[in-house]
This record gives C-alpha cells, sequence and structure tokens, in this order.
C-alpha cells in the first residue's frame, strides 16, 4: 500500500465514477479511517490523487465505516474508507463508495478497465511522495450525524437501570459506542482500550477475549458487553456472564 498504489487505486475509482456519471456537481469526495499506524498515510495519499484529479477530499477523520457511508449517502457524495477491518495491523486496505454505497460487482468490472495514467515526478522509486502536502481541513459531521441518528431512533431511557461494559480496544467506533450506550440511559464501564491495533474479530473470537469478558462480567456484575470490529462495521455482543454472541448469531436474533 505504497503511496503511489494508492494514489493509482483512488484515480481509477474516480475516473469510474465520472465515466459512469456518478458525481454531483460539487464533486466532492469523503474520506475516513481506522486506528491502524498507516491510515493517516493511506488518507492523505487518497486526498492528493482526488486534488489532483480536479475534485475536492473531505476529511471526515477517524470513524466507523457506517458513519462514513451514511455521510456519503446523504451527502449524495462518494467516500474512501481507510481500513483493513479485522485484520492484523500491518494490512491495511481502501473501502470504495459510490454515491449509493459501497462499490457493487458491476463497478468493479468498469474500475478494472480504467486505464490509468501515473504522473511523472510524485514519486520516489519505493513508491513514496516526493513532496509532503497538508492534509484537508476535518469535518466532525459525519460523526455527529451518525451519533444523533442512534439516539433520535430509541427512548432516551431505553437502558436505563442496565450495567454495560465497552470492550474498547482498538475500534475507530469505541468512544461513538460509549456516547451511544450511555446516550441511552445505560450506566457504562470503559475498559480494554489500546494504543496499539488488537485485531478483533467479531466472527472468529480470540480465545482471550473469550476469557476477557467472562473475568469483566463477573468482576463489574454486567448485563452486557459490547464492541465492534476494527472499522465498527460489525458487532460483538455478550450475555449477563460474558458470553460473547458472535456477529452472525447476534444477526439472526435480531432478524
Amino acid at each position: 500500500m505504497a503511496d503511489k498504489i494508492c494514489h493509482a487505486y483512488t484515480t481509477v475509482f474516480l475516473q469510474h465514477l465520472e465515466s459512469t456519471e456518478q458525481f454531483t456537481k460539487s464533486k466532492q469526495v469523503a474520506i475516513g479511517g481506522d486506528l491502524r499506524p498507516s491510515t493517516p498515510r493511506i488518507m492523505l495519499a487518497a486526498a492528493k490523487a482526488i486534488t489532483y484529479y480536479g475534485f475536492m477530499p473531505i476529511s471526515c477523520g477517524l470513524l466507523p465505516s457506517p458513519a462514513l457511508t451514511l455521510h456519503g449517502i446523504q451527502e449524495r457524495i462518494a467516500a474512501i474508507m481507510v481500513t483493513g477491518s479485522h485484520i492484523p495491523d500491518e494490512r491495511n486496505g481502501i473501502i470504495f463508495n459510490t454515491p449509493q454505497g459501497e462499490i457493487l460487482k458491476q463497478d468493479k468490472a468498469s474500475i478494472r478497465q480504467q486505464q490509468i495514467h501515473i504522473p511523472m515526478g510524485l514519486f520516489n522509486l519505493s513508491g513514496r511522495f516526493i513532496h509532503t502536502s497538508a492534509t484537508p481541513a476535518e469535518t466532525n459531521a459525519a460523526t455527529s450525524h451518525y451519533l444523533d441518528r442512534y439516539l433520535s431512533c430509541s427512548q432516551k431511557d431505553s437502558l436505563q437501570g442496565m450495567r454495560i461494559g465497552i470492550y474498547e480496544h482498538s475500534g475507530v467506533g469505541r468512544d461513538i459506542l460509549a456516547d451511544i450506550v450511555s446516550g441511552l440511559g445505560a450506566e457504562i464501564i470503559r475498559f480494554g482500550r489500546s494504543d496499539s491495533f488488537i485485531p478483533v474479530d467479531t466472527e472468529a473470537i480470540r480465545t482471550e477475549d473469550i476469557a476477557l469478558a467472562k473475568q469483566w462480567a463477573a468482576e463489574h456484575h454486567l448485563d452486557s458487553i459490547v464492541t465492534t470490529d476494527g472499522d465498527a462495521d460489525r458487532p460483538l455482543v455478550s450475555d449477563e456472564n460474558g458470553y460473547l454472541l458472535r456477529g452472525d448469531v447476534a444477526g439472526v436474533l435480531c432478524a
């Protein structure tokens, strides 16, 4: 994921949007990312590609993937999310969203057909930018709307009297998750916050997370523990004993 590669991927995505007339007149593109160490650099590479192509990058900061997607759909603009989801931190990726949502198979087919011209003089031999540039001004509009969406669709005291644990780890949605749960009336206990990236998978749950959930539930007398994967698009919830329900099981129960 060198700068040159990220620049090329972003450019062919923009070419696809333009060729299929999926751009609004503003030609804005929202950018967000997770908490991996490489994320800010890749976000900047995408922003520089957007600017070089003649469009306007809008930085939404570090936020959940669904929050960025929702913002793009609401504003009718494209959105680029830099994340490797639940895989190890040394790997990263880019999720492309059209103004209608995440790219589909027909979008991918069109993107593969795009011809890319790599500009001369932008990159060194290792694929890094030769010249640095400032990051775009950041807006919290996407995060604020995502928070309001959850607080407005439920009764304000719907979790009143409950004691909920927030397993923070390195999930990009850890703060907004705490704001939502406490905003709905629950008492929250936050634990497990990490400055280094932890690849929490909500399906293939790590044995250490299983043990920690049971320990925390017993120590803090919790009604539930909630968390997400790295980019906060998959949930992981426990019962009062700390027994974790995989995301697919939670989905069936909700359905």
